[in-house]
């Protein structure tokens, strides 16, 4: 009787499992569909060659440390700001 018990309490955990190991399995499935997007949205920007005097290199690269960011992140960040507010006026 108590064999069958536990046998029962076994099965029922083992679906449990089976059904949280699915759900992981999605958000899995998940995560590298929109991995995929993002790369995929990278892939479509552009490069430019940028020429810059060395003191405003210095202080935009004093600016992207300060605000944790690469010195292109930052320039990137600059360009949509500028963009953004040009669109507000």
């Amino acid at each position: 009787m108590a064999d069958e018990k536990d046998l029962k309490e076994i099965e029922i955990k083992e679906q449990e499992l089976k059904k949280r190991l699915e759900k992981i399995h999605q958000m899995e499935q998940e995560i590298l569909a929109k991995e995929k997007a993002m790369k995929l949205k990278e892939k479509g920007k552009k490069q430019i060659v940028l020429r810059l005097s060395p003191s405003l290199w210095e202080e935009v690269a004093q600016w992207a440390d300060e605000d944790f960011r690469s010195i292109n992140g930052q320039i990137e960040y600059l360009l949509t700001e500028c963009v953004r507010n040009r669109k507000k006026k």
